[in-house]
């Protein structure tokens, strides 16, 4: 067999490897359609050239790529790639500090080696996609790494952190996971000194540094537990309404971190939605254009009232500017 030849089959045998997490000496030789004993070789190829391509053996073992002391090229086929290069034009707008600038170091040589064909469709897409950002919290990408290592490590963190009074004080924590709405990051934790669970926003946070210190702890549905921190605790008006409509299409109208739908019975659903002004609330229940009921608070069916008189007097001096 030429050299040329060895070389393809070891550059498939590394994209098989990166495909899933494990494979059997088995199931890589009926894919590159070699034997067994082929496969080891260019498995021993491989980890001449610096991959540490993982062996195990018994029941359930096989071949496993892992993590090196640097990374490898990765071999992305065609739709992995054109996903690449579209998410790295998306991350070049991100919330992270740094990473727009990493991101489009990486795409730049991703469209470097990608083959004119793909190149093209990314290109069709770009130039046919415009993203509308608003106001974002921008965070700093090695606070980021931080959390996410000791998310995955089960360690405590501690760190500084501003009140929402413009006070600071330092907080240790066990952090379980990070919930991100798109404009802001939400660390769910376990409060040490407050014995309690909360919710922190990591644009309010100062240098973390993860402890030694493990912990195991039964948690809350992070995603739920940090959706209904952020649609009560930030605003002065807490609003729960009954509104005639599935759940999923209420949901498909209200950010998640303004508010949360329940279910409910016979079609209809209940929005529990935070604002700074009964006004803001009642424009926002009104826009959704469905039978509304006010659960509460009583003060904001009198808003509504308030609101329903002025875009009827609106009307009215319409009506009379045409006559």
């Amino acid at each position: 067999m030429t050299v040329e030849a060895t070389t393809e089959r070891v550059l498939r045998l590394l994209a098989l490897l990166q495909r899933r997490p494990s494979w059997t000496a088995a199931e890589l030789a009926a894919e590159l359609g070699v034997t067994s004993r082929c496969v080891r070789r260019d498995v021993q190829r491989l980890r001449v050239l610096g991959y540490p391509v993982y062996a195990t053996s018994g029941v359930g073992g096989g071949y496993q790529l892992g993590a090196g002391t640097r990374l490898p090229p990765l071999l992305l086929d065609d739709e992995e790639a054109i996903a690449t290069a579209i998410s790295l034009r998306l991350a070049s707008g991100g919330t992270v500090t740094g990473a727009a600038e990493a991101a489009l170091r990486a795409l730049a040589k991703l469209d470097q080696v990608m083959p004119s064909r793909l190149r093209a469709e990314v290109r069709a897409v770009h130039g046919s996609t415009d993203t509308l950002v608003g106001p974002v919290a921008a965070i700093d990408a090695e606070l980021l790494v931080t959390l996410a290592r000791a998310c995955r490590d089960a360690v405590r963190v501690r760190f500084t952190y501003a009140t929402r009074d413009g006070g600071e004080g330092e907080r240790t924590v066990e952090p379980v996971r990070m919930v991100t709405t798109g404009r802001r990051w939400y660390l769910m934790a376990w409060d040490v000194d407050r014995d309690d669970w909360r919710t922190f926003r990591l644009d309010r946070m100062g240098t973390a540094v993860a402890t030694t210190w493990r912990f195991r702890r039964e948690h809350p549905d992070p995603v739920a537990f940090v959706q209904r921190s952020v649609t009560a605790a930030p605003y002065r008006y807490l609003a729960r309404a009954r509104v005639h409509a599935p759940p999923d299409r209420v949901r498909s109208l209200v950010p998640p971190e303004v508010g949360r739908v329940e279910d409910d019975r016979d079609g209809w659903c209940v929005l529990v939605v935070g604002g700074e002004s009964l006004d803001w609330l009642a424009a926002h229940l009104a826009r959704l254009d469905y039978e509304v009921e006010v659960l509460e608070p009583p003060e904001l069916r009198e808003a509504a009232g308030l609101l329903a008189r002025r875009l009827a007097a609106l009307a009215g001096a319409a009506s009379e500017r045409s006559a």
